[in-house]
């Protein structure tokens, strides 16, 4: 079972951009479908993007499409989130997370669904 660590978040200004990291740990990352997701305070979390096992299919959520990019390097064990066009709404803790999956070409957009979870990494937007 892998561990999933993030790392890159930070405060930025409205406009600007963040990349996000995900490092697992084991050797077999690419066994794993993986997705982000975000939390606001007094917010539900919410499912931001998702990546399938071999980067072939990704998915983004209605709120971060056209802005947020998921990718993946297998060989390096972790997943990215590039963030740009930041707004003051993306500002909430940002989670990576695992699951193990057959299907090499399915993406995973529902939570329930992942088995690991990291720790989360804080993304505040200021204006």
């Amino acid at each position: 079972q892998v561990q999933l660590v993030e790392s890159g978040g930070g405060l930025v200004q409205a406009g600007g951009s963040l990349r996000l990291s995900c490092a697992a740990s084991g050797r077999t990352f690419s066994s794993y479908a993986m997705g982000w997701f975000r939390q606001a305070p007094g917010k539900e979390r919410e499912f931001v993007a998702a990546i399938s096992r071999t980067f072939a299919n990704t998915a983004s959520g209605d709120s971060v499409k056209g802005r947020f990019t998921i990718s993946r390097n297998n060989a390096k064990n972790t997943v990215y989130l590039q963030m740009n066009s930041l707004k003051l709404e993306d500002t909430a803790v940002y989670y990576c997370a695992a699951k193990p999956e057959l299907n090499s070409g399915r993406v995973v957009t529902d939570g329930y669904e992942y088995d690991i979870w990291g720790q989360g990494t804080h993304v505040t937007v200021s204006s």
